[in-house]
């Protein structure tokens, strides 16, 4: 066997060099993020500002640049990734105007307009465009960071600026491809549309692959109930996708966010995003430090009035540009200064141009190095300044308050439903887990009207809950964005009906954390168990029994105030009703009905599923259901599309079945074709 050599550290050296500035790093970032969010800002400020401190300019802690830029473009890739899961291609359908008329409007006013104004400065044509690209381009996350902060990413303000920024993103790719020629390296007409070409074929392949290849991929994931595989495999989706767009020209970011689009076309776009969301936050956190490291303080200090003059002219710009893009679009005055105060900042793809620019001879405002520096320094001020602006266009938006504003078309009814299942719900229960506990709770308050909420975890659980039209969200509701996601601060309740005690105590967990005075029912199978589940921050605690669903039945009913009698008489419902499809043993009808030898001696049977199973596996509906009296299989009549009753009889020579529909009690043997 080779011998193998390892090769000395000298003396002092660290096996990890990097470790002090990657520990420094993280620690100031979670101090100032912390500080930022107690002032009542974004925590990408305080990151920001993070990077300012520990720049060379300032302390000079972080010396390997490299190693910074390398995190943070993996921090930019997952960044486009969650947000192109958050959106799915009809939702962008349904928005296409915004992005393609809005956007594109606003993209070419901020070039040209920028373009004009340094013309007339003696600016050079190519470098007075570039700079219109640099100040065209809003921060994605900045912008999407302070609407969720506020609660309004689902208003018109913004779904407006959402279909904006998209088209920004997207008119990146054009960028890039244009800063060459306007450097004067190559970059002839024909070469600039063979590569526009190239993109856009493969942008339709990527679409097509969402619709054709991803869903039963990811289904199959899914299946194995496993984080591990499932994160890795929506790791590999991201990286992969990214890495195979940019061989074609089209830039990494961009392939991200077309991965993310990929995944969010399956029912698991929302398990995947809280599964993400963690990676993306400590990546993109590293990605707005290393733009910290940039500002040079010293500079900025001595040139602070032309610093604070292209910050207003900027914000000036964008304000009145934007404007008009969405005027144009039918909008009153309010929104559409909203709006543009939102999109005022510089956005992260401008440094990534500007960087490109550089290297090509390029400078913002043909300044050379001071021209770089003072973009850096007006993007890190804007960035900052952003939750402040948003707060001065709410107020505008107030003042110029004017009649009702056209709505936003909406030529998909199912991922509205989506959104409104959960988006649009208040003063509800929130139902995490769909065994046979919370399936059998999912029922009741669907029969009652009361407003409620699944959060499950399992595809055959899901598939059946939404066959049977109740609300669900696939997601693992320990993490907080998902229960944040199904309205957690406006609920009435939260019940965990979760089998896994350790899921529950979890979940409870990080529920008490956020809603600190959100009454939280759970299920314990001991005492022991019960206490520890109390001191998680459960309000009450009922026992894992047959009677616990009826125990949480009573308590959700009486938190809204239903009557004693009431309740009883609903309860006796929801035990006939669990008589029905629900999986307590069945027989064949009584002794009046017609038999034959295939049905003598049979015992009654446990129904394996509350629901067809082929038709949950596959994520279809049914009309009636059947059980199979020998094995307990349970599948749709041949009233429904699929027949997989018949179809497992004749697969597996089981002759006799039963219906399973409530109030029937018939059978019916498909070898003598009799009824019994």
């Amino acid at each position: 066997m080779e011998a193998v050599h390892l090769i000395p550290l000298a003396a002092g050296e660290s096996p990890l060099g990097f470790m002090p500035e990657l520990a420094a790093l993280l620690a100031l970032g979670a101090i100032f993020g912390y500080l930022a969010q107690r002032l009542g800002l974004v925590p990408i400020v305080g990151f920001l500002l993070a990077g300012v401190v520990l720049g060379p300019n300032s302390l000079g802690v972080v010396r390997d640049q490299e190693l910074i830029e390398a995190t943070a473009e993996i921090g930019v890739i997952l960044l486009l990734f969650t947000i192109g899961l958050e959106f799915s291609l009809d939702q962008l359908a349904r928005i296409r105007r915004l992005i393609f008329v809005g956007g594109g409007l606003q993209v070419l006013l901020v070039v040209g307009l920028t373009a004009g104004l340094l013309s007339l400065l003696a600016v050079p044509w190519p470098v007075a465009v570039f700079t219109g690209f640099l100040l065209s381009l809003s921060s994605t996350a900045v912008v999407m960071k302070v609407l969720a902060s506020r609660d309004e990413s689902d208003t018109q303000a913004g779904q407006i600026t959402l279909g904006i920024l998209i088209f920004q993103d997207l008119a990146v790719v054009a960028m890039v491809l244009l800063v060459p020629m306007l450097g004067g390296e190559g970059g002839s007409l024909l070469a600039i549309a063979r590569a526009l070409g190239t993109a856009a074929l493969l942008i339709v392949a990527v679409l097509v692959v969402a619709r054709r290849v991803m869903p039963p991929i990811i289904e199959s994931v899914a299946r194995t109930c496993s984080q591990e595989i499932f994160l890795l495999t929506v790791v590999a989706i991201c990286f992969g996708t990214a890495y195979l767009t940019s061989m074609a020209g089209v830039s990494l970011s961009l392939g991200a966010f077309l991965a993310g689009l990929v995944v969010s076309d399956t029912r698991f776009r929302d398990y995947a995003l809280g599964e993400i969301l963690p990676l993306q936050v400590l990546f993109s956190a590293t990605f707005f430090v290393s733009v910290g490291l940039l500002l040079d303080l010293g500079f900025l200090v001595m040139n602070l009035p032309l610093v604070l003059g292209v910050v207003a002219s900027v914000v000036a710009i964008k304000l009145l540009t934007t404007a008009v893009s969405v005027r144009a679009l039918g909008y009153h005055a309010g929104v559409a200064g909203f709006v543009g105060l939102l999109l005022a900042q510089i956005g992260e793809f401008s440094l990534v141009l500007e960087r490109t620019g550089r290297e090509l001879g390029l400078s913002p405002f043909n300044m050379g190095a001071a021209g770089t520096q003072t973009f850096i320094a007006v993007t890190v001020l804007l960035i900052v300044l952003t939750p402040f602006l948003a707060q001065a266009g709410e107020l505008l938006q107030r003042k110029l308050a004017g009649p009702a504003d056209p709505e936003i078309a909406d030529d998909d009814p199912g991922d509205q439903a989506h959104a409104e299942a959960f988006s649009g719900l208040s003063d509800h229960v929130i139902i995490a887990g769909y065994g046979h506990g919370g399936a059998a709770l999912a029922r009741a308050l669907h029969a009652t009207g009361l407003p409620y909420g699944i959060l499950t975890l399992s595809p055959g659980g899901a598939n059946e809950a939404e066959a049977r039209g109740l609300r669900v969200l696939r997601s693992d509701y320990t993490r907080q964005h998902v229960l944040e996601q199904a309205g957690l601060r406006r609920a009435r309740m939260l019940v965990v009906a979760d089998d896994t005690a350790a899921m529950t105590h979890r979940v409870i967990s990080v529920a008490r954390g956020l809603r600190p005075d959100l009454p939280i029912l759970a299920r314990a199978r001991t005492g022991h168990e019960a206490r520890e589940l109390s001191e998680a921050g459960a309000a009450r605690t009922v026992a894992e029994d047959e009677t616990s669903i009826e125990a949480m039945l009573r308590h959700v009913l009486g938190d809204y105030g239903d009557g004693d009698g009431d309740m009883d008489v609903f309860i006796e419902e929801v035990r006939a009703m669990s008589g029905g499809a629900a999986r307590n043993a069945v027989a064949l009808a009584g002794k009046s009905a017609p038999q034959c030898e295939h049905a003598v001696g049979l015992a009654p049977v446990t129904p394996n599923t509350d629901g067809c199973e082929e038709c949950l596996r596959i994520g279809d509906t049914w009309v009636h259901l059947r059980v199979c009296m020998v094995c307990g299989h349970v599948g749709c009549c041949d009233s429904s599309k699929n027949r997989h009753a018949s179809a497992h009889f004749h697969e597996s020579g089981h002759p006799v079945m039963r219906s399973l529909e409530p109030g029937e009690d018939w059978g019916w043997c498909y070898v003598d074709k009799v009824t019994l």
